[in-house]
């Protein structure tokens, strides 16, 4: 079956199509069956809005006829009329495409004979870009005319002038003419007739005829002037650019100027073309120079203009042969849909078809292939504790169909974040409390229309998470209303610190301002850290501050690469549904070895010297900036052996990674989509990716950064909630008045609530909202 028949769909008669099949069984029926046609049925379809995808899967399946449900229509009456002549001018149009090809001997390519079917949104896209290119092509064809007539006007006029230059030499006159603007090759010579004029003033007239025109041109000359003119002429060179007309120049030498209106009149009658010529011979060897000039520059020009057309009809070979098809299939599928009738809504196509009934379930089968070329809408299935953290991500974006939900990780990572930002357990207590009693009392809030209320409302469940979170942060920092708990035993004991196992005596105590604990005298520390969180020895210690600083400072970079890195490793799941390997390849692996050789390795140095109790005299900021700009000193210390080689091939492998995102990642795309459509800029998809690069690059920066808000937000909750209790609740203890204590525990409360759980708490949701977009 050639191309032309895979794609038509017979659809003019009434009569069931035989259809013959091959049979193995032995019976009598199935001897029958080989010498019969098959039993046909008329099954009634009724089709959806991709009623041309159906059409379509049902010729290439070639086993239905469709019946004509509007017998009584002319054709110019049917639905699709307008359809089919779209397709019509398009099919000239692609005629007129080989033709130019063809005259061009462009070899044209055999084609992809897609099975893909065009929508009516697609065609007319073609008709454009068909449209386009056929105008660009007799733009093309145009202009070269005009450059080629130009071309042998001037070959002429150059030509001519070497007539006029020999009878000028000859005779040693100085006619009275306008200027000539051509120089030409040389020209053979023959005298015709000639006549001896002796007048002091002649006057000229220049031209060129056609070779086969001149015997009867000069035949009227000598009938009407007899000897009163001179007539010289010379056969033209011919020249590629000219064509194949054979051509003769010639000048007219005669006395009066009606005797020259005469003429011109007689040249005007034989098509001649006529042309002036300068006044002496110097001026006849200047216009000979810029002559060869502009033939130069006009013979470059067309040069150009024919490459030009090459290209353009070389791009449209490649296409042509699958536009054809394409286009001969829609031209079919709406001459099918011509024999169709359209419900009421005009939302469904009804066909009666005629089909074998042991085929029935290879119909049904292409009919349910045709799907919806509209790529579905992604719908999230949520409950009522999902839907807060669903409606968080949705609020940045939604994700694409088919593509991994992040609102199920968004359920443990954000109530995290925020919990970093506020760990206080007691905070975090009130606030789950509060959650406990939105949700109690759920059915009477959502009762009030208010804004307040139903905000509440609707995140409920994620104030809840919040604060159970914040409980456990809480733990973990030892913080409880800005006091630390002793629940299972300081690793630190300040008695072992007096005498005699201690240098501290009495004196010392009343005589020191601030004591510190030496950790080498026997009993001072355990060896062994706090079970759960920080120690509470650091509540009184006076380096509190700066001890917490450094440990939540180096635990915010430690959370914020370990996010990054689990986001990115989302993609990845991505990427495989959707079987994209170029991307795992040439996206997702770059982009995790630039992270991970960078700051992952600042994660490894923090975790190493935790780990192993190193002691060196820069710190991991500066091991770092050192490492990125490759400075390191001779007299630098490393904290493991090997360390400056191993940063050193970090980093390389990091910048390398950068080339390989901007560079090799957009040729591949670039190849790709070019093998799909000739409608892609190689400019627009390097920009594409740069910014994909760029962003990402400095993004791991920037973002690294950004989780630093984690140290400085919990810092500040630490210290505003340790702020309130020194000047509030301190100066109450010590007041030893009941009335004053009640007030000023009241003025806690009332702070503590509105300052640190509502404004702190609010600030702390907006920064984890931002953490996650």
């Amino acid at each position: 079956m050639n191309s032309e028949d895979r794609y038509r769909l017979n659809a003019a008669s009434s009569v069931p199509v035989s259809i013959t099949t091959a049979t193995n069984n032995k019976n009598s029926s199935s001897k029958n069956r080989r010498i019969k046609s098959r039993v046909c049925n008329l099954p009634n379809i009724t089709l959806p809005t991709t009623a041309l995808s159906c059409i379509n899967e049902l010729g290439l399946l070639g086993l239905v006829e469709f019946r004509d449900l509007n017998p009584g229509m002319s054709s110019s009456q049917r639905r699709f009329v307008n359809d089919v002549r779209k397709c019509e001018e398009i099919e000239r149009i692609i005629k007129y495409l080989e033709g130019e090809i063809l005259r061009f001997n462009i070899r044209i390519p055999s084609g992809s004979h897609t099975e893909e079917t065009r929508c009516s949104r697609d065609t007319l896209e073609l008709k454009s870009e068909v449209k386009a290119l056929e105008q660009e092509l007799k733009e093309i064809s145009f202009n070269h005319t005009t450059l080629k007539r130009n071309l042998t006007e001037l070959l002429e006029s150059s030509a001519l002038l070497g007539v006029i230059h020999e009878v000028f030499q000859e005779c040693d006159m100085q006619p009275s003419c306008t200027d000539l603007q051509s120089d030409g090759p040389h020209i053979t010579q023959r005298l015709n007739s000639i006549s001896t004029i002796t007048a002091p003033k002649l006057c000229f007239i220049a031209g060129v005829i056609k070779h086969d025109r001149f015997p009867a041109f000069e035949k009227v000359l000598w009938r009407l002037f007899h000897e009163n003119f001179l007539l010289r002429h010379a056969e033209l060179q011919q020249h590629p650019e000219d064509g194949t007309v054979q051509k003769d120049a010639f000048i007219i030498c005669m006395q009066g100027e009606q005797v020259q209106g005469k003429i011109r009149k007689i040249c005007e009658g034989f098509n001649v073309s006529l042309y002036p010529c300068p006044n002496t011979i110097h001026a006849q060897e200047e216009m000979k120079c810029n002559l060869r000039t502009r033939i130069k520059e006009l013979q470059m020009i067309l040069r150009q203009c024919e490459e030009f057309s090459v290209a353009v009809l070389n791009k449209a070979a490649k296409r042509v042969t699958d536009w054809s098809i394409q286009v001969h299939k829609m031209k079919s599928i709406y001459h099918t849909l011509n024999l169709c009738n359209i419900d009421i809504t005009h939302r469904l196509t009804i066909a009666e078809i005629w089909c074998p009934v042991l085929d029935l379930g290879h119909v049904q089968r292409a009919l349910n292939k045709a799907a919806s070329p509209e790529t579905p809408p992604t719908f999230n299935r949520t409950n009522r504790f999902t839907a807060g953290f669903q409606q968080i991500v949705d609020t940045y974006g939604v994700n694409s169909y088919q593509e991994i939900n992040p609102a199920p990780y968004t359920v443990v990572t954000f109530p995290f974040l925020f919990a970093v930002m506020f760990g206080d357990c007691g905070h975090g207590l009130v606030m789950s409390l509060i959650a406990a009693w939105i949700i109690r009392n759920e059915q009477k809030l959502k009762q009030q229309k208010n804004e307040i209320t139903s905000m509440l409302v609707g995140g409920r469940y994620i104030i809840l998470l919040m604060g159970l979170f914040s409980i456990y942060t809480g733990l973990i920092y030892n913080d409880c209303f800005s006091k630390s708990f002793n629940m299972l035993g300081s690793s630190w004991s300040i008695r072992a610190m007096f005498w005699p196992r201690g240098p501290w005596r009495n004196e010392t105590l009343h005589n020191s301002d601030h004591l510190q604990l030496d950790p080498s005298v026997p009993g001072v520390y355990s060896g062994t850290p706090y079970m759960f969180g920080i120690d509470p020895v650091w509540n009184i210690a006076s380096n509190k501050l700066s001890f917490l600083n450094s440990y939540k400072m180096k635990m915010a970079l430690i959370i914020g690469v370990c996010h990054m890195t689990f986001g990115l490793t989302l993609s990845i799941v991505n990427y495989i549904h959707f079987r994209n390997l170029q991307n795992v390849l040439l996206r997702f692996v770059p982009e995790l070895i630039f992270l991970l050789s960078l700051f992952g390795y600042l994660v490894f140095l923090i975790v190493f010297k935790w780990c192993m109790g190193v002691q060196c005299d820069s710190s991991i900021l500066l091991i770092f900036i050192n490492m990125m700009f490759f400075n390191h000193k001779a007299d630098e210390k490393f904290i493991y052996n090997g360390q400056n080689a191993v940063q050193m091939f970090l980093v390389v492998q990091a910048l390398l990674m950068v080339p390989i995102m901007l560079l090799i990642k957009p040729l591949l795309t670039y190849r790709s989509q070019q093998m799909i459509t000739d409608k892609v800029s190689l400019s627009d998809v390097f920009v594409c990716e740069a910014i994909h690069t760029i962003e990402h690059c400095l993004g791991c920066v920037s973002n690294t950064a950004s989780y630093l808000r984690l140290w400085a937000l919990s810092l500040a909750h630490s210290e505003l909630s340790e702020v309130l209790w020194r000047m509030l609740m301190r100066v109450a203890l010590r007041s030893g008045s009941s009335l004053t204590l009640t007030l000023i525990f009241c003025c806690l409360v009332l702070l503590s609530a509105s300052v640190l759980i509502v404004m702190e708490g609010l600030s702390a949701f907006l920064h984890a909202l931002r953490l996650h977009w």
